[in-house]
């Protein structure tokens, strides 16, 4: 399967009866996948069918999505609160008899808070189950969009990631051909470093020199992290080819291509070694940069 990346944005829209619904989604980078919902209110029904097909279509991102709905047609409903108006005239009655005034007005009346209802006509249920399932259905079709948008990105990203595989492995390979590497270049530095080491003392221990020479020698020697970077490079190359959610394997490898890279910049011993050990540094971070977006 094709390498996805966490970013991107789909729209989808549609009418059911009276309802007219749009979504919005769009997503970004996230340790897990975080859905969150903005939902018109009286809409809570949706929400589990919503987060189940996210579930089915993403691995991981920061997603947000956004549902609006409008309603068209059908004439409102008023209704007068007769409870309401009681109570209002009876004040109005008891009042009377402690001050004069003119009767209110029925304009005034039903201005009052409560005493007038106006509201949508009610919908069938069967009308509004068909609403929530067609805007159930169109949030699929936005993350469809979303999970398509995603993998056209997470193709660029593969390309980029192997370019910066491939100059850490043209890196590494300069590291193992590096002149300060080979094995007369060792021995003339280790000759160096004991001679350094016997003009400190001229009753220097031969068992202290010999372990301290073997500790030079050690030191030196950076084969094993070569060969560890080769190996985390072959498997990093091996995953972006098999493609699915790949981007936390991906992220400890980068981890581990870094530690590689700092141990061998610790044990150069010549200045093209070291340079190549920097550029190794940039170039691993860039991929580490770049592997935080894969989902």
């Amino acid at each position: 399967m094709a390498l996805s990346s966490m970013t991107g944005f789909a729209r989808s829209h549609g009418v059911s009866g009276a309802y007219a619904w749009a979504w919005e989604i769009k997503s970004v980078n996230g340790k897990g996948l975080d859905l969150r919902l903005r939902l018109p209110p009286g809409w809570d029904a949706i929400e589990a069918g919503v987060r189940a097909r996210a579930a089915e279509a993403l691995a991981r991102g920061s997603v947000q999505a956004g549902l609006t709905v409008e309603r068209s047609g059908g004439a409102p409903v008023v209704r007068i609160n007769t409870a309401v108006l009681d109570a209002v005239l009876a004040s109005v009655r008891h009042l009377s008899r402690q001050i004069e005034s003119s009767p209110p007005s029925l304009e005034g009346l039903l201005a009052l808070k409560g005493v007038m209802e106006v509201s949508e006509s009610e919908v069938s249920e069967d009308e509004r189950r068909n609403a929530e399932a067609a805007v159930v259905k169109g949030f699929a079709e936005a993350i469809a969009a979303l999970a398509e948008m995603r993998r056209h990105e997470g193709a660029a990203l593969g390309q980029v990631l192997t370019t910066r595989l491939s100059e850490i492995s043209t890196l590494a390979q300069r590291a193992d051909r590096s002149p300060g590497r080979q094995p007369e270049a060792i021995r003339a530095r280790l000759a160096e470093q004991i001679a350094t080491l016997l003009e400190q003392s001229e009753r220097f221990d031969p068992d202290r020199l010999h372990q301290e020479a073997i500790l030079i020698a050690t030191k030196a020697d950076v084969r094993e992290e070569l060969d560890r970077l080769a190996a985390h490079v072959a498997q990093a190359q091996r995953l972006i080819a098999e493609g699915e959610a790949i981007g936390r394997r991906l992220d400890f490898l980068a981890q581990e291509l870094n530690r590689e890279a700092n141990t061998l910049c610790a044990k150069a011993n010549d200045l093209e070694l070291t340079n190549i050990g920097l550029e190794l540094k940039a170039a691993v971070e860039q991929f580490r940069e770049q592997v935080q977006n894969v989902e």
